[in-house]
């Protein structure tokens, strides 16, 4: 009962159920749609379309091709975490996840130090600690930002990020 109750509200929260729609945008930019989720199970995301199936903790979003992603996600009322998949590559030696990690866009980046300090993109600075059985790792900032839970899996010097991002309703829709 506690299973079909959650997947209704995951419907009528996400996508709607039916022909419903809902608009997504970054938190930081409420009038920049960037996620639709359709009830009929069609997708737009960062200007591509996509099929979509979904569950209580993860969206896999399939283009054309067959290719796909997965995406975490978390609701909170009108508000969704809803992470994104980076890959990164160690820039400087260092153990676990200790060293300089650089985007494959080659713009964003993290530097995590063994003394538990952070720095993304050297704008923002802060502590770090890693549970390694979750495969997480909390940012805990300096400025006053929340922490962060990001995942991550770690192979030699490629690490791939999802990092979270908050998503309110779009505002002009």
């Amino acid at each position: 009962m506690k299973c079909a109750a959650a997947a209704l509200i995951t419907c009528a929260i996400l996508a709607g159920c039916g022909t419903e729609t809902a608009h997504w945008a970054y938190n930081h930019e409420p009038d920049k749609e960037v996620l639709t989720l359709k009830g009929n199970g069609r997708a737009v995301f960062a200007g591509q379309e996509y099929t979509y199936t979904q569950d209580d903790k993860v969206i896999i979003l399939t283009d054309a091709s067959g290719a796909s992603q997965s995406h975490r996600y978390a609701v909170d009322g009108d508000t969704m975490t809803f992470y994104e998949s980076g890959e990164y590559s160690r820039d400087a030696a260092g153990d676990g996840i200790v060293g300089v990690w650089v985007h494959t866009n080659g713009r964003n980046s993290f530097q995590f130090t063994q003394e538990g300090t952070f720095s993304e993109d050297s704008i923002f600075h802060g502590h770090y600690s890693v549970d390694e059985a979750e495969g997480t790792i909390k940012l805990m900032y300096d400025d006053p930002l929340e922490d962060a839970i990001l995942y991550y899996e770690r192979s030699g010097d490629s690490m791939v990020i999802d990092y979270p991002w908050t998503m309110v309703r779009t505002q002009n829709k």
